[in-house]
């Protein structure tokens, strides 16, 4: 190679759009599906099919704001630098930078565990210190996978979401050609005010699309492949959670859905498929929350790196032990085990999802002041942002009001990322000073 690495450079495989899509697939799958059913199913019942259809025309509104901020600003920073864009390297953008680091690092930990539980129950009969156990390897593997490159993980990835959706594409096929449609019936669903909140709960399934824009470091065209690919995620994904919820609402009673909890989808399957059908979803379920917790950790080294590289994160952050471990994927994924092995995260489950909804807010929000660069459709910004508005308020007066805890962690974090904002920029502009 020669020293200025152009032979690296000429011979870098690129992560293609369709790899870039399964990333998003792969970390919203593995998030949402197989843990969202009864709990959603509590609030909108049979109607839960049409909560995920309105969660995913919200998702695919933001992700049209994303798209046209992608083509236009692609960077490793992802949907951060996009807030930087719209408000300016300041205040703001770094402490929307924290929030995300925060919150990526919840949602792969809640991950990691839902995996370590699905292999304890298969492996070791629900044994919890081998669950945390399985949740640590888990995390240290797929952060290895991650220090071998993007396109490794992009490959990976790749696998992962082709055996996950064509499992549950052919559950969804099985069950809706053995489903009692009058189950499903418009005369059996709840108020239109209890399907509005349930999007709330639905909408978190879908929360791993925005790390699609942080593939854009690794594309070959990024203008032309991001919007592409976030388009194909969001819409793959829908698909997904819509035929599943038909199949499962179609075979199962509401009750029986609510009781089954976590594990309705192997539930469903086992009276067609038998005990192989429990066995293949709980599989599938492995292999899903497999793939979002490489997808969790992957936005982890384009965020630091490019932070770092603006002065909005410590110099550290965006350095390579020995020369190829970066450290900003390090720290999340400490952080991650250290939550996996010390916390109760299903305290703390809907903060990930209350700030994600924050985040995206923020993004388009700050989308609307560069609009003119962008071309993006002003009604289109605006009822992304409204929806999305909609949602973390009905998120917080249905879920969150009842759970004082989450609201004083979600403080907590608030605080967290406004402090090391603020020190940060002390610590920043003392060097100034001294160089000055």
């Amino acid at each position: 190679m020669s020293s200025d690495g152009s032979t690296e450079v000429a011979s870098r495989r690129h992560v293609s759009t369709r790899e870039a899509a399964f990333i998003g697939v792969g970390a919203m799958v593995g998030a949402g599906i197989f843990s969202l059913l009864g709990t959603a199913g509590e609030v909108a019942g049979t109607a839960v099919w049409l909560s995920f259809v309105l969660a995913g025309i919200i998702a695919a509104l933001q992700g049209y704001s994303f798209g046209k901020l992608g083509a236009i600003f692609p960077s490793g920073g992802g949907l951060l630098e996009y807030v930087n864009r719209g408000y300016g390297p300041g205040h703001i953008a770094t402490v929307t930078a924290w929030l995300t680091y925060a919150a990526n690092a919840i949602v792969t930990a809640m991950v990691a565990v839902s995996f370590g539980s699905y292999a304890s129950a298969a492996f070791t009969n629900d044994d919890p210190t081998a669950a945390k156990l399985f949740a640590v390897v888990l995390v240290a593997a797929m952060t290895m996978l991650n220090i071998a490159g993007s396109s490794i993980v992009a490959r990976v990835q790749s696998v992962i979401v082709f055996v996950v959706v064509g499992i549950l594409a052919f559950f969804a096929v099985v069950t809706m050609l053995n489903a009692d449609f009058s189950r499903l019936a418009p005369s059996g669903y709840p108020s239109v005010r209890d399907i509005v909140s349930s999007v709330a709960l639905t909408f978190f399934a879908f929360l791993g699309f925005g790390v699609v824009t942080f593939t854009a470091k690794d594309l070959a065209d990024p203008p032309r492949q991001l919007p592409r690919a976030m388009a194909i995620a969001i819409g793959l994904a829908t698909a997904v959670y819509v035929s599943v919820s038909l199949g499962v609402f179609g075979t199962m009673s509401v009750p029986d859905i609510i009781a089954a909890g976590p594990t309705a989808i192997a539930v469903a399957a086992q009276p067609i498929l038998g005990d192989a059908g429990f066995w293949l979803m709980v599989v599938t379920a492995l292999f899903a929350t497999a793939g979002a917790t490489n997808a969790g950790l992957y936005p982890a080294t384009g965020l630091t790196e490019h932070l770092a590289e603006t002065g909005q994160f410590p110099t550290i952050m965006g350095q390579r032990l020995g020369g190829r471990a970066p450290v900003g994927l390090l720290v999340v994924a400490v952080v991650v085990v250290v939550m996996v092995v010390f916390f109760d995260l299903s305290a703390i489950a809907s903060i990930g999802s209350a700030v994600a909804l924050m985040i995206f807010a923020l993004v388009t929000a700050g989308h609307l002041r560069i609009r003119a660069e962008t071309g993006a459709r002003l009604s289109l910004l605006v009822l992304a942002l409204a929806t999305t508005g909609v949602t973390l308020l009905t998120f917080i007066f249905t879920t969150l009001i009842q759970e004082p805890s989450s609201i004083v962690t979600l403080l907590v974090i608030l605080a967290a990322s406004v402090a090391l904002d603020a020190g940060w920029a002390r610590v920043r502009s003392g060097r100034t000073a001294a160089t000055g």
